[in-house]
């Protein structure tokens, strides 16, 4: 008991917990979308294009998230265009984007003098980089997010599963779509603190995998998603504590464990 209080103890453990909470609710729930309109791969995009975004607010001297946010949206906004625009698919307008944007931020990394600690919390994650300006924004733009999902989670629902029976039925299917997309790239490079570049994707597609195995409803389909995606970020964080291991790599492995535990049950069953 002790043990796990310890965890509790140290401030940047608070912050990691907090915003692991906020960041395993969110990824749950955009990730069940995700899965059902097969655009993980999205999420793996924007996270490494988001790295031209990061090595421009460390060139510039300014905090690196909300510039990287602010890079992820342009990012989405030109992927949506894109992918209406031309006849292109949609993987290939985001393998595109995302190694040009990559190259990028390589490239400009290269300008960059000394060691950069915080470009490498970026891109392997670490629980030690989250600091409370970070866990103010983490927190604010969770919730305006969740507020957005949950008040349109019809609409969102229905456009995942049968998009031209959504736009017959009303629903503004640009406009969502837009909004999914901008939500998605926001969501990723809030997790990108915690997960790292290399990793973030793997917390959209695990919860709503794990999830998918176990649930009977969507309902219950979206609630186990958010269950399994706390327990993902809990256990990972408190075994990176106590193993001194890094958090991202840790929470994926301890995500992937899981998925393959409800693979196994349900198999059996």
């Amino acid at each position: 008991m002790d043990a796990v209080l310890a965890l509790f103890h140290f401030p940047f453990m608070q912050r990691a917990i907090i915003a692991g909470a906020f960041l395993g609710i969110l990824f749950a729930c955009l990730g069940v979308l995700a899965t059902l309109r097969k655009m993980t791969f999205f999420g793996e995009g924007v996270a490494h294009a988001s790295l031209a975004g990061i090595a421009i607010a460390i060139l510039a001297g300014v905090a690196p998230l909300p510039f990287a946010m602010a890079w992820a949206v342009i990012i989405a906004i030109v992927i949506f265009f894109l992918e209406r625009s031309t006849k292109l698919a949609s993987d290939t307008v985001i393998g595109i984007l995302f190694t040009a944007s990559m190259a990028l931020g390589v490239i400009l990394m290269n300008f960059s003098h000394g060691f950069q600690p915080e470009l490498l919390s970026f891109l392997f994650g670490s629980i030690l980089a989250i600091q409370t300006i970070d866990l103010i924004v983490i927190g604010v733009t969770s919730t305006i997010i969740l507020a957005w999902f949950f008040t349109y989670l019809r609409q969102l629902t229905f456009l995942s599963l049968n998009q031209e029976g959504a736009y017959v039925a009303g629903v503004p299917v640009i406009i969502q779509t837009l909004m999914f997309y901008i939500a998605l790239a926001i969501s990723t490079v809030l997790g990108v603190k915690i997960l790292g570049i290399i990793l973030v994707s793997a917390l959209l597609v695990l919860p709503a995998a794990t999830s998918r195995m176990l649930a009977g409803t969507f309902r219950s389909y979206l609630i186990i998603a958010i269950v399994v995606a706390e327990l993902i970020i809990f256990s990972g964080l408190a075994v990176s504590f106590y193993l001194d291991l890094p958090s991202g790599a840790t929470i994926v492995l301890v995500g992937t464990g899981l998925f393959t535990l409800a693979a196994v049950y349900k198999h059996l069953k």
